[in-house]
């Protein structure tokens, strides 16, 4: 099993967890946000979870070096006993920002769980760093992380696949690319497993920024909060694998940019947020 974080998002550091398809030739709003939280000009891109990184290294260099970040360099992990190695983990060393970009996010935890990297990852968070991640990187944050699901509408309680995450943020699964791929069925079946965790599905060039036990909107789509924690009624244990998830009582909420959320109290808070993105801007 993967380790945790010992108080989880009540760390000193920032998360920014990235829907996918963050813009990088226009106004690159989630791009700014995370160069902003960058120390001392230095991002690590992580690649780990794609079978074939090339490319990415030059995407992010040139966005980023256009926004007054000049040192990016790429971690790479081909296969688990390089995360234990000196030349990877010196990688990580004097850094205080790390991204991780999309793929297979099963390959993140798989290739670098419990490992030498893993633990640097977590030491840079609770150090005040900042851990960012699009796609499979945003769905390798939690403690359980979704790997796999049919984005058809009405969710088979048979057709989903989770496994342990990161855990840089605890008591939620996230999701990503979620109103373009209509990943709102799975979501709500991932929650209706444990309801103790809250679904978040989070929207192409779109992010929240998670410090402390609150997180903020930005991008130009929307955050969806799925909360199962006062269902009255599923049959998530006694239906076939085949049949459609019935459950009653769930609670929505859909976010946008400006908007916050409490992460203790499960709640909204637009003013909150709007007064904390202005100090940091």
């Amino acid at each position: 099993m993967l380790k945790k974080t010992k108080t989880g998002s009540g760390q000193d550091g920032t998360l920014i967890i990235i829907g996918g398809h963050e813009d990088h030739d226009g106004e690159r709003v989630i791009l700014k946000e995370v160069a902003k939280h960058v120390r001392d000009g230095k991002l690590v891109l992580a690649t780990v979870a794609s079978h074939e990184p090339e490319g990415y290294l030059e995407k992010y260099q040139r966005s980023f070096g256009d926004l007054g970040i000049p040192n990016v360099t790429e971690l790479y992990i081909e296969e688990r006993d390089q995360a234990t190695s000196e030349d990877k983990l010196a990688g990580l060393r004097d850094v205080g920002a790390v991204f991780f970009s999309g793929g297979d996010q099963l390959r993140i935890t798989s290739l670098i769980g419990d490992t030498p990297i893993y633990e640097h990852v977590h030491e840079i968070f609770a150090n005040g760093g900042v851990i960012a991640g699009t796609s499979a990187g945003a769905s390798a944050m939690s403690d359980t992380m979704l790997v796999r699901g049919s984005n058809a509408s009405s969710f088979r309680i048979g057709d989903l696949s989770m496994a342990p995450g990161l855990g840089l943020l605890p008591n939620v699964i996230i999701d990503q690319h979620f109103a373009e791929r209509g990943r709102i069925g799975r979501l709500i079946g991932a929650v209706s497993q444990n309801p103790r965790v809250l679904g978040i599905g989070i929207d192409e060039d779109t992010a929240i920024v998670v410090r402390g036990h609150r997180f903020e909107v930005i991008g130009t789509g929307a955050v969806y909060l799925v909360d199962a924690g006062d269902i009255t009624h599923t049959n998530i244990a006694e239906a076939s694998p085949d049949e459609a998830l019935s459950i009653y009582d769930l609670k929505l909420h859909v976010l946008s940019s400006g908007d916050g959320f409490n992460l203790e109290t499960r709640r909204p808070d637009r003013e909150t947020a709007a007064v904390s993105l202005e100090k940091a801007s």
